[in-house]
């Protein structure tokens, strides 16, 4: 009798793999769009509250690229990025998924897992592209867990999440209002945890400062210093870094004690 074919998430389990680095990304990017994207991730990270048109002029005069409005615009959004003001409907979240009120105005943070945050940001590798998903504890900046997956899909957000329930239970999971933070599947996590969530006025990514600062850090300590060639090596030295920047880093706003110090000193 022929063995079944196992599925793809089965596959994906037994070899301890996030399922969604096995897609395979059907049109490989070129050079030049990867370029492009590496500037933008760089000027976006340095001033986040710039929209396309003003990345647009920057490219253009600081870097000697280019390229049309419109075309910015559409790498910001493969790139799951958007300046930080206030508009209109322009985030992408998923109109028929609820949105949970923001909980952290004039909240003292004073203990470790009272308050987790959780956000995507995009990672430039010579070769491709990633996404990173990270979540950190607000009180002693912590990352409690992370994951890296070349698309979008919500599988790594739900991996890394499950995760880090595994080391506590937040009493506020904040995030933004992004689709998939207000999907489902990622609430119910949460949510079945005992967990309240808290999410973010639209357009305003300083409500998730903690881990704003954080993409910044190694961003400018680790991937724009390494420029990593492929996944693989992306995938390692991230995981090196953020052990580095966990047990190791000394945090000016810890008194140079670690995140890891701080944190596992009071829970």
């Amino acid at each position: 009798m022929d063995a079944p074919e196992l599925s793809v998430s089965t596959q994906a389990a037994l070899l301890d793999l996030n399922r969604t680095c096995l897609y395979y990304r059907p049109v490989p990017p070129s050079g030049e769009d990867l370029i492009i994207k590496k500037y933008i991730d760089k000027i976006y990270t340095a001033h986040p509250f710039y929209g396309y048109q003003r990345i647009c002029h920057v490219l253009d005069s600081d870097h000697g690229i280019h390229i049309n409005h419109k075309t910015v615009l559409r790498h910001m959004r493969e790139m799951g990025i958007q300046a930080i003001y206030p508009r209109q409907n322009t985030s992408k979240s998923e109109p028929s998924n609820p949105i949970y009120p923001y909980l952290l105005k004039g909240l003292k943070i004073s203990q470790p897992n009272q308050v987790w945050s959780i956000d995507i940001t995009y990672i430039p590798i010579r070769t491709d592209w990633l996404y990173l998903v990270a979540i950190i504890d607000c009180f002693s900046r912590y990352v409690i867990g992370w994951g890296i997956s070349d698309t979008m899909e919500i599988d790594f957000v739900l991996d890394a999440s499950n995760k880090a329930l595994k080391t506590a239970v937040p009493e506020i999971m904040n995030s933004d209002q992004g689709s998939h933070f207000t999907s489902p599947k990622y609430t119910k996590i949460f949510i079945g945890a005992g967990s309240k969530i808290s999410m973010d006025h639209r357009g305003r990514a300083y409500d998730n400062i903690f881990i704003e600062r954080f993409w910044r850090t190694i961003k400018y300590e680790d991937i724009y210093l390494n420029e990593y060639n492929a996944p693989r090596d992306a995938r390692i030295g991230i995981a090196r870094y953020i052990h580095f920047y966990n047990t190791e880093r000394p945090h000016s706003c810890l008194r140079y004690h670690t995140p890891e110090s701080v944190y596992y000193s009071v829970t």
